[in-house]
């Protein structure tokens, strides 16, 4: 799933809301043909990142963008997003952990795991590698919290950091494999890099 696929499901539903039948119907005319369970993953995705809205009209659930959103194509949760959706499932909330903590310097909120589709469940089930850095009711979470004026920390948010002591050699080497990822995403490397690959040097 790429930044393209995200910004044209947002063009689908500026004006209109659609079910996942709808979406995949309208992106398969543009030229898109995921999977359906693949898409349904990204759309839920999108709504767990408060990207887009999910309302039920039963028997089905139709999707809208979120007013006043906007498509930020160098948003950073996005793009590491975009990459942890690459990686096993178990390692995608240490390594997200171990990621935004390295960039920002500080803990990492539930609220930030969230926009990069990490649920609670995977918080739940493999969180032991990590620790809750502060309380949530202690005065320096409380001072953290206020500190980030980009996005909206809800007040009972944890906040999270690897525990050096239990992070192991793979989620470092996964961690760096993203960081990689990203340092290409966001940089120009026209003219850098080859567009064939050599594959032996003679």
């Amino acid at each position: 799933m790429s930044e393209d696929l995200y910004t044209k499901i947002c063009r689908i539903l500026e004006k209109k809301q659609l079910s996942i039948s709808g979406i995949s119907r309208e992106l398969k005319a543009e030229g898109f043909d995921e999977h359906r369970l693949i898409l349904t993953g990204y759309l839920r995705a999108l709504r767990d990142m408060h990207k887009l809205n999910e309302v039920e009209i039963p028997p089905s659930k139709v999707y809208l963008c979120v007013e006043g959103s906007e498509i930020l194509d160098n948003d950073l949760y996005s793009l590491i997003a975009k990459h942890l959706h690459t990686l096993d499932p178990d390692a995608r909330f240490p390594v997200a952990v171990c990621i935004l903590s390295s960039i920002f310097e500080r803990p990492v909120f539930k609220e930030e795991l969230k926009m990069m589709g990490i649920n609670d469940s995977h918080i739940r089930k493999y969180g032991r590698s990590l620790v809750i850095v502060k309380e949530t009711t202690g005065k320096d979470t409380r001072d953290l919290r206020r500190s980030i004026t980009r996005i909206s920390i809800p007040d009972s948010d944890p906040a999270y950091e690897t525990d050096p002591d239990s992070v192991t050699d793979e989620v470092i080497a996964l961690a760096n494999s993203v960081f990689i990822a990203l340092t290409k995403d966001m940089s120009d490397l026209s003219g850098l890099v080859p567009k064939t690959k050599q594959v032996t040097l003679i």
